[in-house]
């Protein structure tokens, strides 16, 4: 019987062939974390050891709360750049640089056939590169700096089938919110989601990274994307070393096999307080909001400031609302400025912040007042997501968002579409 690509990663790890349950002893290709990385260096040094065990295996990226909101994440990230110098990590990047996701994908880490963990759930984005990647605990990232070693469970695979044109203005958010609304938010719990079908291939880059970015929001423990030409062009000349595509077997085993169609998929929403509660657009058209929050690492790449800015060109957003725009990255910053996307945002209300997390770190730019609504690009809309318990969160594709900026409600883009 054939293996799928999460036994094949494991089991070659591990020096074996693996089943599904199985626990594994593995050493990660790379190992990420971000602002909790002085909470998981305290950990470190209780464990009794002096170095990192490989300083080249990690990458650390200052996002979560960028420039220091207050003494104490100043004091966060002063221990945090005293810590990469005194143990030779290299691959840090301070709070210019972006969100940690968007991050190693652009620099080169997020490869084929590698395993990454990194200590924040959404590192299940590098899976749209073809890499199994995992978000994982502050404590087993402390286990990693000492001994360059993790306990995983090999886990069962979920093949996601998706086929069909997707009708004009309904884009991979869209998809995918309809994916988590179908499957739950525990519908896939530790399972490796594998994407696949016509729909996938076509998507862009920037697309798939939105899947794999929300697979976790179903409970995967990764996603997964064969890697393919469009994946090999992006990563030539960034990536950081070389890399083996790995491919689930023709005759492999799957736990269980969905298939979606979305040639007649229409705009989605994700209504609070939880990701899967989800609905076609229309069906909450009309709602009031208060702020839009554009960015995250779901949403803030080139082509998301492409379609919000040809909505927006020439308009005013609603004068009853606020947009915050965040860009994922100062790569993807200074494409918009040089495409004059940023400058069209800009002249139409919105309010430009730095490269970063913002709103979503719940207690920096953008948070809620109660009894506020806001629409956003983001990934999560659990209560406090944005700062604020008694607020409320609907989590949208782009277009939404740009198209309810308009009219300071929520809106369907299929009213504005010609």
């Amino acid at each position: 019987m054939g293996q799928t690509f999460a036994e094949k990663i494991l089991g070659r790890l591990a020096g074996k062939t693996v089943v599904p349950g199985e626990i594994v002893q593995v050493s990660p290709d790379f190992a990420m974390s971000h602002d909790n990385t002085a909470a998981i260096v305290k950990t470190w040094q209780e464990i009794g050891v002096s170095r990192v065990e490989n300083p080249d295996r990690h990458v650390v990226v200052l996002d979560h709360c960028v420039p220091a909101a207050n003494e104490k994440f100043a004091q966060n990230h002063k221990e945090i750049r005293q810590f990469v110098k005194e143990q030779g990590i290299r691959n840090f990047y301070d709070i210019e640089r972006g969100i940690c996701h968007q991050v190693l994908c652009e620099e080169g880490f997020a490869l084929p056939g590698k395993l990454i963990v990194g200590s924040d759930s959404h590192t299940t984005t590098y899976g749209a590169f073809g890499a199994f990647s995992t978000g994982i605990g502050r404590s087993e990232m402390a286990a990693i700096l000492a001994t360059g070693q993790i306990w995983l469970r090999v886990p069962e695979t979920m093949k996601i089938v998706v086929r069909g044109v997707p009708p004009k203005g309904v884009s991979a958010k869209d998809i995918m919110l309809h994916i988590i609304g179908s499957v739950g938010a525990d519908g896939a719990l530790y399972k490796s989601v594998w994407f696949t079908g016509p729909t996938i291939e076509a998507l862009t880059i920037d697309s798939r990274m939105v899947l794999t970015n929300m697979a976790v929001e179903m409970g995967a423990k990764n996603g997964y994307m064969e890697p393919d030409s469009k994946t090999l062009a992006f990563l030539d000349g960034r990536a950081k070393t070389g890399f083996e595509p790995v491919y689930s077997d023709a005759d492999a085993e799957f736990d269980q096999v969905l298939e979606f169609d979305v040639s007649n998929l229409a705009p989605q929403i994700a209504c609070p307080h939880t990701v899967d509660n989800v609905c076609p657009v229309d069906q909450v058209a009309g709602k009031t909001i208060h702020q839009i929050f554009f960015g995250s690492c779901t949403n803030a790449r080139l082509e998301d400031f492409a379609v919000v800015a040809s909505v927006l060109e020439g308009k005013r957003i609603h004068p009853d609302i606020r947009m915050i725009v965040i860009p994922a990255s100062k790569q993807v910053l200074q494409q918009a400025l040089k495409a004059g996307f940023i400058s069209t945002l800009v002249d139409a209300g919105a309010v430009l912040v730095n490269t970063g997390c913002g709103p979503c770190m719940g207690n920096h730019e953008g948070v809620l007042a109660p009894q506020e609504v806001t629409l956003s690009t983001s990934n999560r809309n659990f209560k406090g997501r944005f700062g604020c318990k008694e607020a409320e969160i609907y989590l949208c594709s782009p277009l939404t968002a740009a198209v309810s900026a308009l009219t300071g409600k929520i809106t369907d883009s299929r009213s504005s579409i010609k």
